[in-house]
């Protein structure tokens, strides 16, 4: 049986480890893909670092990291039809079971039964893997390959964004990792007039005002709800997008939102906390949403048209590029948040 390369939790503590082994088979509704690039993600980082969340979540080890990818088709299941050898893919990494409740009504992407690639089954930290074929997203050719590794959590932010109104309105995105950083980018080409912005990293401040910020705050240096009220006549921002999973941001963030406004959220925080519901969501008369993944499909139609239009430009926020074998290099950069998106490359 042919050997590759895989990036793998092989036991329940921090780190990861190179190993080698069997290219995996698809199934009959399956492809086996080539990566050809794969990027690294915050779920990938608790998973390497081993923190409460992944303590919790992974049950079965070792398991092959890794869910973003751009792949190549080299072999297709018997009952696959709609896909062929060589095409370009990405996949949606929610591999929903099609027949609950939540399948059936539209809403595959919290389906109940679900699995999650690299975490759940053996991921895309590798040379080669299985993907469902009703996860695979064939490329449109304008689209670049590393632009569509990133796709899967660029649809996380376009599915922020794009929650409730957005063109015409001011907007709060805290936290600018690479998620935070593609949603100030959607925001801007959805026609967002105000977009504030909240980083304590200076080399993603730089990145967020690169990307399309018209404010970035530091909140280890100034006090947020007052200045954000000030940029917005005291009114407060029609929308929050929140990013960080920080309580404090969290909390800030409610404080800073207009009277009926939005509050989406995909920051997720390390342990639950304390909010005032009466304060900041009933008599703000607040619409607040949790955000989980991307609509199943058409958050991958809209996102797909966006890199397609040539009007999202990623390339600045793709910052770093390593092998596969520098993975570790990878982790630290994240860890440190001296980075915007990392590519690795098998």
């Amino acid at each position: 049986m042919p050997k590759m390369k895989a990036i793998a939790k092989t036991k329940p503590a921090p780190g990861a480890e190179i190993i080698e082994i069997d290219i995996p088979t698809p199934g009959p509704d399956e492809v086996l893909v080539k990566v050809l690039a794969t990027s690294i993600c915050g779920t990938d980082l608790h998973i390497f670092e081993w923190n409460k969340w992944a303590q919790n979540r992974f049950k079965n080890l070792p398991r092959v990291m890794g869910h973003e990818l751009c792949g190549e088709i080299i072999e297709i299941g018997k009952n696959v039809e709609n896909l062929k050898k060589g095409d370009i893919i990405s996949a949606e990494t929610h591999i929903a079971c099609g027949h609950c409740y939540l399948c059936q009504t539209g809403n595959a992407h919290i389906c109940v039964n679900g699995s999650i690639l690299g975490v759940d089954i053996n991921g895309v930290f590798a040379e080669y893997a299985v993907i469902p074929a009703n996860n695979a997203w064939v490329l449109d050719k304008r689209i670049p390959k590393d632009h569509a590794s990133v796709m899967e959590p660029l649809g996380n932010a376009v599915h922020t964004v794009l929650a409730g109104d957005i063109a015409g309105n001011s907007v709060l995105i805290t936290g600018c990792g690479p998620i935070g950083l593609m949603s100030i980018a959607v925001s801007r080409i959805c026609g967002a007039t105000q977009i504030i912005a909240t980083e304590i990293n200076a080399y993603r401040i730089e990145l967020a005002k690169k990307v399309g910020a018209d404010l970035v705050l530091n909140p280890k240096e100034e006090k947020i709800v007052p200045r954000v009220l000030g940029e917005t006549r005291n009114l407060g921002v029609d929308a929050v997008l929140e990013m960080s999973g920080n309580p404090t941001a969290i909390r800030d963030a409610f404080e800073a939102l207009r009277p009926g406004g939005r509050y989406s959220i995909l920051g997720i925080p390390d342990k639950p906390m304390e909010i005032d519901l009466g304060k900041h969501i009933v008599f703000k008369y607040a619409t607040v949403q949790g955000i989980n993944g991307r609509l199943m499909f058409s958050t991958w139609h809209q996102t797909a048209r966006f890199l397609s239009s040539g009007r999202l430009d990623l390339a600045p926020i793709i910052t770093h590029r390593f092998s596969l074998d520098e993975y570790e290099k990878g982790m630290e950069l994240m860890a440190s948040g001296n980075c915007g998106k990392i590519l690795l490359y098998p």
